[in-house]
């Protein structure tokens, strides 16, 4: 009967399916073979196997660590809520409640899980280094970028505060940081 049935896979799926049968056959009759098993080598090799399940959830906490206190102040600077964006886009940023520093973001057709990084320049960036993407928040304005893809994805988004500064800015504009008009530097070329 069972080259009956080797010879029936053969004709219907061809040489490699049959091999991976004779394989699977062999292996579970070198199993039966074997005195003093109570059951077979695939049914042990399961259950010393996490579930894919706790391996996941591993991953997940091993990859989260506490952060560290320069990450926290970060955090703390985040702003949060809905935050409307050019274009009629708009972006939900919200604090993660189950674990202090970190946030998820989402917009339409994207959602990420992001930590904060420290930066030189003072800009607050938060990253989903899994999926690429990079959040700044600037003191007028912030952005969503897609690293992997290299494109952004929200711009000129922006909380309250940012709005507010925003318009202090075109009242009182910062100086300019090459300044072409005063004449003492041109005397001095």
């Amino acid at each position: 009967m069972r080259n009956l049935m080797k010879f029936v896979v053969v004709l219907l799926c061809g040489f490699g399916f049959s091999m991976a049968w004779a394989q699977a056959s062999s292996h579970t009759h070198t199993n039966a073979k074997k005195p003093g098993k109570a059951h077979s080598s695939a049914q042990s090799n399961a259950a010393k196997k996490p579930q894919k399940s706790e391996v996941a959830k591993r991953a997940v906490k091993a990859a989260e660590q506490p952060l560290a206190p320069e990450e926290l102040s970060i955090a703390e600077r985040v702003h949060v809520g809905h935050l409307p964006c050019e274009l009629g886009a708009s972006v939900q940023m919200t604090a993660d409640t189950n674990t202090p520093g970190y946030f998820h973001l989402q917009g339409k057709g994207y959602k990420y899980r992001m930590k904060p990084v420290s930066t030189s320049t003072g800009a607050i960036r938060l990253e989903d280094e899994k999926a690429g993407a990079v959040w700044l928040q600037l003191a007028n304005k912030s952005m969503l970028m897609d690293q992997k893809n290299g494109r952004r994805l929200a711009d000129e988004c922006a909380h309250p505060d940012q709005v507010a500064f925003a318009n202090d800015m075109k009242v009182n504009p910062p100086p300019a940081l090459i300044d072409v008009s005063n004449p003492a530097t041109s005397d001095q070329r």
